[in-house]
């Protein structure tokens, strides 16, 4: 699956998925200051294999805000959360990252998914580079990712 990410001038960016079975989609990512919420998703998930909203659309599911998954996924939504908000903060310790991630779970109901220091460290390199990638794409410029 490939992701295009568009860097626009108003309140929304764009992400551009082709899947090769089916018609291309475009979701709108409100800008938040930091690289956009699907391309945290797509560091999350790539880094850790784990099935979130990427992977459901990968599956086949449709790429709307809308689109819900099961435990796991919502578990994977919560840790882009977490990664999220440490880009809006700062950095802290992998394990007081963890420790949100684990809390954000438990206060809506559902298991973490298993993830380690180690895990935390690849995920935070890809950031880097994608927010290191992004800050250089001009407006209506692009940056590709497969998935």
């Amino acid at each position: 699956m490939r992701l295009t990410f568009t860097k626009r001038d108003g309140k929304y960016d764009d992400l551009l998925i082709e899947r090769p079975d089916a018609a291309p989609e475009t979701i709108r990512n409100p800008k938040q200051g930091i690289i956009p919420h699907d391309m945290i998703h797509y560091a999350v998930e790539s880094v850790l294999a784990h099935r979130g909203f990427l992977g459901m659309v990968a599956g086949g599911d449709a790429a709307v805000f809308a689109t819900q998954g099961g435990e796991s996924e919502e578990a994977i939504e919560r840790l882009v959360e977490s990664f999220q908000a440490e880009m809006w903060g700062g950095r802290v310790p992998a394990d007081e990252l963890l420790e949100t991630y684990r809390i954000a779970c438990e206060a809506r109901g559902h298991a973490a998914a298993p993830v380690t220091a180690e895990d935390v460290d690849g995920v935070r390199a890809t950031l880097d580079d994608l927010t290191a990638k992004w800050a250089a794409v001009p407006v209506n410029g692009s940056l590709t990712v497969e998935f």
